[in-house]
């Protein structure tokens, strides 16, 4: 991950968690987590911020763990949700989860924040930690132009989405749109692929 936004994100754990409560639910994104995911699945939400979906998954039959890699978000989401799990983890290597942990994976709006050459890596790691028919849901921010920061110093990476398929070599692909979020009004690019 880029050190710098990891750093961003810890130093202002609250005002992140406090945008993302305030920004309408991910409706769309729900949806789809309800109709692709393993009902009862055990599932693991990589870059889960300050756990908001963590707690949509537990609420709707998918038991969840939280992994991010700032530490004020983790501190964030377990003082937020304190019966929930939360760990911490870091793309691309993710060396705190063994391979074959889950059935389902979400990731959402995580790997922009890569380096471009770390994309394939990561996404790669990711399909690894599913189990044998685990479905991942993976999306990122789409940046039409060159790599660039925002103003708060996070990395918005501008890569081609062949980087991510190159990563999933093996997958079923389900579902591999570009839409807009319902909740932040960004245009993303959604993948789903499922383990064969």
């Amino acid at each position: 991950m880029d050190q710098q936004t990891i750093e961003t994100y810890s130093a202002s754990a609250d005002r992140f968690a406090a945008e993302w409560r305030d920004q309408p639910p991910p409706t769309d994104m729900y949806a789809l987590l309800q109709r692709y995911f393993a009902p009862g699945g055990e599932t693991a939400d990589i870059g889960c911020g300050a756990g908001r979906d963590v707690a949509w998954l537990n609420e709707h039959g998918f038991p969840a763990v939280g992994y991010d890699a700032a530490a004020g978000l983790l501190a964030q989401a377990t003082t937020d949700y304190p019966s929930l799990h939360f760990r911490r983890a870091e793309l691309p290597s993710l060396d705190a989860i063994p391979s074959g942990s889950y059935d389902n994976l979400l990731c959402e709006t995580v790997v922009m924040h890569l380096p471009p050459e770390e994309v394939t890596q990561a996404c790669a790691r990711l399909f690894e930690i599913l189990r044998p028919k685990g479905t991942l849901y993976l999306s990122w921010r789409v940046t039409e132009s060159d790599s660039a920061r925002d103003a708060s110093g996070r990395l918005y990476a501008a890569f081609d989405a062949a980087r991510v398929r190159d990563g999933l070599r093996d997958a079923e692909f389900l579902l591999d749109v570009e839409a807009v979020n319902s909740s932040s009004g960004k245009k993303v690019h959604r993948l789903i692929a499922r383990r064969r």
